[in-house]
C-alpha cells in the first residue's frame, strides 16, 4: 500500500477531492478516518454514492483505519487518507498511521478559529497539534488543489491570521 496524500479536508469526499486530487495523485482507494462519521449511517452512505465505484472507499474509526492500513488488505492501492481535522491526524501518528506529508486543505473557520487563508482556520489547539505532527517527522504543507503551490503550514502562521 502507498499513502498518495494524506489531507485534513473537513468536508471530507467532495468535489475538490475527486475531481482535482484523486486524478492528480492517481487514487484508487479513499480512506475516511473519523470516529464520528464512521458511526453516521447517512454520511456513510452519501459519501459511498459520491465516490466512483472504480475507487475503493473506507470509513473507519482513527482505530480501525490504523488496523486497515497496516494490514495486507490494501497492499496493490493508491490510498488518498483523509482527516476531518488536526486532533486525528495526531491521533493516527500515535496509533501507527505513519504518513511523510500532511496536506491541510479544507479547516473551516467557527469560534476562536483564526483565519490564515480562504480555506484554512486554526485556533492554538490546532497549532500545537500540528507541531506535535511536524515533531513526529511529518512535512506539514497548505495546499487547497493540486494547481495551487504548496507551501509551509508555518509561512501561514507567520503571516497571521484574520
Amino acid at each position: 500500500m502507498s499513502i498518495v496524500l494524506t489531507r485534513i479536508d473537513s468536508r471530507l469526499v467532495h468535489g475538490q477531492v475527486l475531481e482535482a486530487w484523486v486524478p492528480y495523485v492517481n487514487a484508487d482507494c479513499i480512506v475516511v478516518a473519523n470516529d464520528e462519521v464512521a458511526g453516521a449511517s447517512f454520511q456513510r452512505m452519501v459519501m459511498q454514492a459520491a465516490v466512483p465505484s472504480s475507487i475503493k472507499l473506507i470509513i473507519g474509526t482513527l482505530e480501525e483505519t490504523a488496523n486497515i492500513l497496516s494490514s495486507a488488505d490494501l497492499l496493490k492501492k493508491r490510498v488518498l487518507l483523509l482527516f476531518t481535522c488536526s486532533k486525528d491526524a495526531l491521533k493516527a501518528c500515535e496509533l501507527g498511521v505513519s504518513y511523510a506529508k500532511l496536506n491541510l486543505g479544507n479547516m473551516h473557520s467557527s469560534a476562536g478559529k483564526d483565519r490564515y487563508t480562504c480555506t484554512i482556520a486554526l485556533d492554538q489547539h490546532d497549532i500545537e497539534t500540528l507541531q506535535q505532527i511536524e515533531d513526529q517527522g511529518v512535512t506539514v504543507v497548505s495546499q487547497c488543489v493540486p494547481a495551487d503551490w504548496e507551501q509551509s503550514w508555518r509561512k501561514l502562521i507567520r503571516s497571521g491570521g484574520r
